[in-house]
């Protein structure tokens, strides 16, 4: 009988630090910068999800600084954390950080933007597929044209794969259509008040554009607020499904925007890390994908990218 109790309590003792490990671990976040709409809503989608996974951990700004981003990922290894996560400011500069991981023997999963380099051991990525956004947004645009007219490129920040990929993806579509010409290309860095300046820029000059394929649902909005009175002129489409372009879809002043599901990147993000912080083997690509939003269907999504 004795025998028997000695064992149980082996048993237990052997399970007990598995246990308080999967409580104890904690995470890093570096996010590109808080302030964009978007990136709010994978960030709290995020901290909810670490709490739901029973994890700790802190979420920094990096804004948009990719020195500061590097020095934050120095910062969680020196803190000792069992995972970081990286949503990258530049995704053609993230070789530093993937070095400073490797050498200390921490996990590293990137979100949201992926990065351009080869995903080793130890690391995933979590996000969508960005060419198949702008492809989907620029079909609905081409549609609302009737496969005719001139066509305005908002890009994002450069130094973003999000950004090229969109484009592409706007580009590859719009080459299907003769009917169909891209007079503009131009970047606001995905900020609204930059998508202000740029489409009034376009409109002082007199250039002819009939519609614009936006790499996202802020700068979508900062070329309606542009246009002013003229918006009923040019069709627009953005990218994210943010509640703001949700509501102007609602209202018909966009034609669409492409649904990028912030909760389930960032569910995705925490669940995935957790997976790499406890040894477990994960896919190195982790898809989320996107959905293309329209009048016709708009409501089913208004609940679902809110901060």
């Amino acid at each position: 009988m004795n025998i028997r109790k000695t064992v149980i309590a082996s048993l237990l003792v052997c399970m007990l630090p598995a246990a308080v490990m999967a409580k104890d671990i904690t995470v890093g976040v570096s996010m590109a910068l808080f302030d964009d709409n978007f990136l709010t809503i994978l960030r709290n989608s995020m901290q909810r999800e670490m709490k739901n996974e029973q994890v700790s951990g802190q979420v920094e700004d990096a804004k948009n600084d990719v020195a500061q981003q590097l020095q934050q990922v120095q910062n969680f290894i020196g803190q000792g954390v069992d995972v970081i996560i990286v949503n990258p400011v530049d995704t053609n500069a993230v070789k530093p950080i993937v070095d400073q991981a490797k050498k200390a023997g921490v996990p590293l999963l990137f979100v949201n933007r992926k990065p351009q380099i080869e995903l080793g051991d130890k690391m995933a990525y979590v996000g969508s597929d960005s060419e198949l956004a702008g492809r989907l947004q620029m079909e609905a645009l081409a549609k609302a044209m009737n496969g005719k007219g001139n066509v305005a490129i908002l890009m994002g920040d450069l130094a973003n794969e999000s950004t090229r990929e969109r484009t592409k993806g706007v580009e590859a579509v719009a080459k299907k259509y003769p009917g169909i010409k891209i007079v503009q290309k131009q970047t606001a860095k995905f900020m609204r008040n930059d998508a202000v300046d740029v489409v009034s820029n376009w409109m002082t000059a007199g250039d002819d554009i009939n519609a614009i394929a936006s790499n996202n649902d802020e700068m979508a909005i900062g070329a309606l607020q542009a246009l002013g009175k003229n918006k009923d002129k040019v069709l627009i489409a953005g990218v994210d499904g943010t509640p703001d372009a949700l509501q102007m879809i609602k209202n018909g002043k966009m034609v669409a925007t492409v649904f990028q599901d912030a909760k389930g990147q960032g569910e995705g993000a925490i669940k995935t890390a957790v997976k790499l912080a406890k040894g477990e083997k994960v896919q190195s690509i982790v898809d989320i994908p996107f959905q293309l939003v329209t009048k016709d269907n708009y409501e089913k999504y208004l609940n679902l990218n809110q901060k």
